[in-house]
């Protein structure tokens, strides 16, 4: 468990859910670490994307469903056990998933926890955070919200 504040959801699934400032405190204090986009390929592109450079590390984009239509990606354990190898990441990493506001990196947390990866954590307020009482996001929580680094990709 993640002595960062992290919210164990054994029963759920998953190592349990941490917010995005507990994601990056886990990512700068853990070097196997890792953080893994889920959304889709044109919010990479019109929304921006993490920048953990400061960390010299790369996040992992891997999307979780496929744009415009929002299928399941079926080849998405395969496209991430192949990234994994590829960076020689072993399945006792811990894994963070993050998505738009946290609902797709809890569904994937919990795939690759059933594939047998050790430690995945949903970041659950995800890159732009929950609506506010407009109904828009980035005002109440999340990556970019949170004034962590990020970057148009």
């Amino acid at each position: 468990m993640v002595e960062n504040g992290a919210n164990a959801r054994p029963s759920q699934g998953y190592a349990g859910d941490i917010d995005a400032k507990q994601a990056w405190k886990l990512l700068e204090d853990n070097d196997e670490a890792v953080l893994i986009d889920v959304r889709t390929k044109a919010e990479w592109s019109f929304v921006g994307i993490p920048d953990l450079s400061r960390l010299n590390k790369e996040c992992v984009f891997v999307e979780w469903q496929l744009f415009p239509l929002g299928p399941r990606d079926t080849d998405f354990m395969a496209e991430l056990a192949a990234v994994c190898e590829q960076r020689h990441v072993t399945k006792n990493a811990p894994l963070l998933f993050l998505c738009r506001s946290g609902s797709r990196s809890r569904s994937a947390a919990m795939a690759c926890t059933e594939a047998g990866f050790q430690s995945c954590f949903n970041v659950s307020d995800g890159f732009e955070g929950d609506l506010d009482q407009l109904r828009r996001r980035n005002s109440v929580n999340g990556w970019k919200q949170s004034g962590l680094p990020w970057r148009q990709s």
